[in-house]
């Protein structure tokens, strides 16, 4: 790799297990997640057979391997996920039915380190012949889910797994050896994940080969010799480095970008990082929705031309949602802009959140934004990486909260919790945030530096959607103005001093931009982070986009700690006289009661006007 001029923050990541959500909105999430949605994927792993097929591969049960290729992969995630609960909250039955499992995933792994129980049930004869069939994407997903269940109980087994399985890769193919372009990628930032627990170099240097392969005419398989998809559906139509546009199947795309960044970090070398610009500001600025939803298309679970954003049909993969927060994050880290972090709050609130019921064992697929009532969430899917991604995402959003700096700390996501954080320099400081967001714009932060008078930087976020703010220190007003999104607050901070920030959040119109042609003539409403949405259950007196709000209309806001596991409603007066107001919803909750429409964007009465968003 050559090296170009950057100026790269290399922020510091924040583990979640140094950080305590205590929040009032994620906190009975986190709670659901670990008492129903662990146990619906591990039990229909289990009815399913993905379970079972390890131990088949291994001798120990007899039977034909049970569904598709890809199916270890939800094994290993919901590991991972269930991981991730263990290290919030440690529970011995849990972790003896994990390790129970990963006694058969260490019993089928063959001799050589291989590791795919499709191709040593099904077609030994045919391993490494079709890039299609993710062999390295299930490997990936096996690796992260072991790095978590080491750092969660530190037991070795599946970490010991994941190494036999990355050396096995790692003779096989690199410079000299046998070429691949994965055909799901998520092997390469799994790579860096395993290198940074091993600290065994060869793991990122074989990602950053793995990067290095795409795009010069290795591929081979069902991808390359399908006409409709073809290279670009997996990423593979340029070299990585000289990517200027989003194409194919979204959650690959996403999944290769986040693995880029993670080899910039940990090489130092700059290379891809024009790339990661040019394809960030092409998803973000045309083929992102209003949600965050990115992919609007079901025959390539993923992208067509740009502006194409169609609500009813809209595919908006929940995995691609979630894998959109991992590749901005790894942005944030990279380039220290608060616009990477306005994404990944995006996704938290609306574009992955939607995709899991209130109860936490009913899930989304596909999230469009609009329905004539006949799309809901289901227990389960033949494909499931969903409801599986889910389960290892929302356990760990506490990683995204807080990021170290050379010499502070940032507050990326304003989410009640508690925190013990240090600075690049060593520093330690304890930050205690109190907050009642999303609903509530304003965030109290209590600073306790281990040293008194200690010298730190403390950025916070100006979101993106925040247009009036003020910021105080015990109570006297203090005077910042953002840089690259972060106010910077700096002086020798005294234990106990705190820091109130109180952001503006009023209900804001949005428009699409012209471009857009299924949202022409249309708005939509959010307020603060949340996208909203209208659900016939609220108003029964309309019909399916038979209706039209007014933008110069008041909103009238009210919160409702039953409703729908407690939110805040907006509700407009209606168009005709004497006609029943209008009430809208967020987004991410709606399908949790009566079926009926929804639609985000409305119909705009007296349209004469468009704006950008």
């Amino acid at each position: 790799m050559t090296t170009t001029k950057h100026v790269l923050k290399q922020w510091q990541n924040v583990p979640f297990t140094s950080v305590e959500i205590q929040d009032n909105f994620w906190r009975p999430r986190l709670e659901v997640i670990k008492k129903t949605t662990v146990r619906t994927c591990l039990d229909q792993c289990e009815a399913t057979g993905r379970i079972s097929n390890f131990s088949k591969a291994a001798g120990l049960l007899e039977g034909e391997y049970e569904g598709m290729y890809y199916n270890d992969s939800d094994v290993y995630k919901v590991i991972e996920g269930a991981a991730y609960t263990l290290m919030l909250e440690r529970d011995p039955e849990l972790e003896s039915e994990l390790d129970a499992i990963i006694d058969k995933i260490r019993a089928a792994q063959e001799p050589d380190g291989y590791l795919s129980t499709y191709f040593t049930m099904k077609a030994p004869e045919q391993k490494w012949t079709d890039m299609e069939k993710h062999e390295m994407y299930n490997g990936g997903h096996l690796m992260e889910a072991a790095v978590a269940y080491y750092e969660a109980t530190g037991k070795r087994v599946l970490l010991d797994v994941a190494c036999r399985l990355a050396d096995h890769y790692d003779s096989l193919f690199g410079p000299g050896k046998r070429h691949w372009a994965e055909g799901h990628e998520e092997i390469e930032l799994a790579l860096v994940k395993l290198y940074q627990a091993t600290k065994q170099e060869r793991y990122w240097k074989l990602a950053l080969w793995l990067l290095e392969e795409r795009g010069k005419g290795h591929g081979k398989g069902e991808i390359w010799d399908k006409p409709e998809w073809g290279p670009a559906y997996c990423q593979d139509d340029v070299p990585v480095r000289d990517i200027e546009k989003v194409t194919g199947h979204a959650v690959r795309a996403m999944y290769l970008f986040a693995g880029m960044a993670d080899v910039v970090r940990v090489s130092g070398d700059h290379a891809y990082v024009e790339a990661l610009q040019r394809v960030w500001s092409h998803t973000v600025e045309r083929n992102m929705y209003v949600t965050g939803g990115i992919g609007p298309s079901v025959h390539n679970e993923g992208f067509t031309h740009d502006y194409d954003l169609p609500n009813e049909s809209a595919y908006c993969e929940t995995c691609a949602a979630i894998a959109m927060a991992f590749w901005n994050h790894r942005m944030n880290l990279l380039f220290g802009d608060a616009k990477y972090a306005d994404i990944v709050e995006m996704e938290l609130y609306n574009g992955a959140l939607s995709g899991i019921s209130l109860s936490g064992d009913r899930f989304f697929y596909v999230n469009p934004l609009a329905s004539k009532g006949d799309h809901h969430r289901v227990e389960w899917f033949h494909t499931s990486c969903c409801p599986t991604n889910l389960v290892r995402f929302l356990p760990s959003i506490g990683q995204y909260v807080y990021t170290g700096t050379h010499d502070g700390i940032v507050i990326n996501q304003y989410i009640g919790s508690r925190a013990d954080l240090k600075t690049g320099t060593g520093k330690k400081i304890t930050v205690k945030q109190k907050t009642n967001y999303p609903w509530d714009g304003k965030i109290e932060l209590t600073v306790e530096p281990e040293e008194s008078e200690s010298d730190i930087s403390i950025q916070l976020r100006l979101p993106g959607w925040c247009k009036g703010y003020r910021l105080s220190i015990g109570g006297e007003l203090v005077f910042a103005l953002p840089e690259n999104g972060y106010l910077e607050l700096r002086r020798n901070w005294k234990s106990g001093e705190v820091i109130l920030l109180e952001l503006d959040m009023p209900v804001e119109v949005v428009r699409t931009r012209a471009e857009v042609e299924a949202d022409r003539g249309r708005i939509a409403l959010r307020r603060g982070p949340i996208v909203y949405c209208m659900e016939q259950q609220d108003n029964s007196h309309l019909s399916y986009d038979g209706f039209a709000i007014s933008a110069s209309r008041g909103v009238y806001v009210k919160h409702f700690p039953e409703l729908l596991g407690g939110l805040t409603t907006l509700t407009v007066s209606g168009e005709q006289p004497n006609e029943p107001p209008y009430t809208f919803i967020p987004y991410y909750a709606w399908d949790n009661r009566d079926p009926g429409f929804m639609q985000v964007w409305i119909v705009e009465a007296d349209n004469n006007q468009l704006y950008d968003f």
